[in-house]
């Protein structure tokens, strides 16, 4: 098969047969897609046969105007620089792994009394490492059973330095509270040891140890020590009966993925040290028909050559044969130094996790496509119900929220089709209005949103939501007016009398076109769905806004106050409500407090 900008039979009789890299493009020197090849004249003559049985391969090379090639030493090198390229330019017609994302993992900092956090980014903080963790969820479930378990800290070191008094999560249990002194470091030191034996993925030998010490404890007839110790080991079997796909040790991955004309599902499970991690769903991009050995081949080499700090396993289960394989087994070695073999037919227990991850990729991929089916039929319903010609493709909901006027932050949520376009949603901070305005704090959330638009030639919504009813919409109409936008449909949300779901009052452009649905009709399902998400956000940014402002000392703001002199401070008055009443000539009493730093500490503590 030929097209009209390319004469494929005048290319191909000059191409070589070298394993390589081969790069689409279109008239208009668009990159279409990036591909490798062990014998790249074999390769390329495929996609030009008399008959092509694939109508998205066919759309492909209908646009083909040049191919140009990079010839390689080997096929290694090749699959190399491919992934290389395919993340460097993301070309539509490619497997794409939306998988950017720092994974995370579980850090050990090395303070006096260590605190366990979860850690993202690059390792520049001081501590120890463990992980990484195949999602949040998973090292959340380790974190708070460590936390039951052994009470290490997880406070950040700016709330455990300011301490005057135990915080909630003593009074629960969940901490012994080194923040005050209740706990001695030996103790301590022994709870952060047992810590990392479970993190390092030694839940035998850590339950065997502390069964050892409850025995002792009731031989010594210390009862509430051998019932601490029973707790501790009750909580790590529970573990391990959840966690029991692996009987003695595994560091192993297993991978699955399938497809449909509707879009590609993987599922990825992770076994470290025979304790399971988690697992995940990944959508790659699929511009064009492929098998799921594709697929899964594709996935497979953007997953674990496309990140530097990647976890690698020792074993790599899959759901399918392909012969990219052995090149990607030595792709990984060469780029990482990591041997990884990768198998696909195996037996008893690793074929049921070979059979479990197939299970939840198809499950994961017919939900995702029974969610877009029906956003798409929510779509077409809310076009119907406010008249347009066609349904629209982009819709923004904004919401407001704050506390009696504290931290007030604004939400932007962007819907599509094929549902929420997280990567899209934005918040906003919202500054200089009268707290508690919430009209204004709308204008302003409004203004920034679409004049950023203009002026960059970004994409303004087809129909933008305001939640608040009239006095809402009539802000925005000001603003509207103002930047002069007419080619968007507006629509304000109000409840009704009631407040209830399925009575909301839809006001279209003006506070004189009224539009009521039935409960049941799913554009009112739509607008519902958006709306909460973005109410859901606004709460989200607001109260993480809120949480930072209160964790954050006005005392830390102080030239000449640091870590030493806060603590020293706070220990000497009992905390800052006392020290807020306090003269200048009192806090100047506090051990290295000076008189002239008293009174500048006197001054920021009593602004206007």
């Amino acid at each position: 098969m030929t097209t009209a900008n390319f004469d494929a039979s005048a290319f191909l009789r000059t191409c070589t047969q070298h394993p390589g890299v081969y790069r689409m493009f279109s008239a208009d020197q668009q990159l279409l897609y990036i591909g490798k090849a062990k014998n790249l004249k074999n390769r390329l003559s495929s996609y030009f046969k008399t008959t092509v049985n694939a109508p998205k391969t066919a759309a492909l090379v209908a646009k083909i105007a040049s191919i140009e090639l990079t010839v390689t030493a080997n096929e290694t090198e090749a699959l190399l620089l491919e992934q290389t390229l395919i993340k460097q330019w993301r070309p539509p017609y490619n497997i794409l792994l939306r998988d950017d994302k720092s994974y995370p993992y579980v850090i050990l900092s090395n303070n006096a009394f260590p605190r366990l956090g979860i850690h993202r980014g690059s390792k520049k903080a001081s501590g120890k490492y463990f992980g990484p963790y195949p999602s949040s969820g998973a090292i959340r479930e380790s974190l708070s059973l460590l936390q039951k378990a052994f009470k290490v800290r997880q406070c950040e070191d700016s709330f455990y330095n300011n301490r005057s008094r135990p915080c909630l999560q003593y009074q629960i249990k969940r901490c012994k509270a080194p923040c005050v002194g209740l706990v001695d470091a030996d103790e301590y030191a022994e709870d952060v040891r047992l810590s990392v034996m479970f993190l390092e993925g030694r839940s035998n030998a850590l339950t065997d140890e502390l069964t050892r010490n409850m025995e002792q404890a009731a031989e010594q007839l210390e009862f509430e020590k051998a019932a601490a110790a029973r707790d501790q080991i009750a909580l790590l079997r529970r573990v391990q009966d959840q966690q029991s796909m692996e009987s003695g040790h595994g560091n192993v991955d297993i991978i699955a993925a399938t497809v449909t004309p509707g879009g590609a599902s993987v599922h990825v499970i992770s076994v470290r040290d025979g304790r399971v991690l988690g697992s995940n769903n990944f959508f790659p991009q699929v511009a064009i028909e492929e098998e799921s050995a594709d697929v899964l081949a594709a996935f497979t080499a953007q997953y674990y050559l496309g990140q530097k700090d990647r976890d690698f396993p020792s074993e790599l289960i899959v759901s399918s044969d392909h012969p990219d394989w052995p090149a990607i087994a030595e792709a990984i070695a060469q780029q990482s130094g990591h041997i990884l073999g990768i198998r696909h037919r195996v037996r008893g227990t690793r074929a049921r996790w070979q059979q479990m991850a197939m299970t939840n990729a198809e499950q994961a991929l017919q939900a995702r496509l029974a969610n877009r089916m029906q956003m798409s039929a929510r779509f077409s319903a809310l076009a119907k119900a406010l008249d347009l010609s066609e349904p629209p493709a982009h819709l923004e909901c904004f919401d407001i929220s704050h506390s009696s006027g504290e931290a007030t932050v604004a939400s932007c949520v962007v819907f599509g089709p094929e549902g929420p376009r997280k990567s899209d949603y934005r918040l906003y901070n919202i500054e200089g209005v009268t707290a508690g305005d919430d009209y204004a704090a709308m204008r302003q959330v409004l203004y920034r949103r679409l004049s950023s638009a203009l002026e960059n030639n970004g994409k303004l919504p087809d129909v933008l939501l305001v939640d608040g009813g009239k006095g809402q919409l009539n802000m925005a109409r000001e603003v509207f007016a103002e930047l002069k936008i007419t080619q968007v449909l507006l629509l304000g949300v109000a409840k009704g009398v009631t407040r209830k779901a399925g009575f909301e009052t839809l006001y279209i452009n003006d506070s004189a076109t009224q539009l009521n649905l039935p409960d049941h009709s799913p554009a009112l399902h739509l607008i519902q769905q958006i709306r909460d998400e973005a109410h859901r956000f606004a709460i989200t940014g607001h109260r993480a806004r809120r949480g930072k402002t209160r964790r954050t000392s006005v005392l830390e703001g102080i030239t000449g106050v640091g870590p030493k002199r806060r603590r020293e401070l706070l220990k000497y008055f009992g905390g800052l409500q006392e020290l807020s009443r306090a003269s200048a000539e009192e806090i100047a009493k506090t051990p290295g407090i000076s008189k002239t730093l008293a009174e500048s500490i006197y001054s920021a503590l009593h602004k206007a």
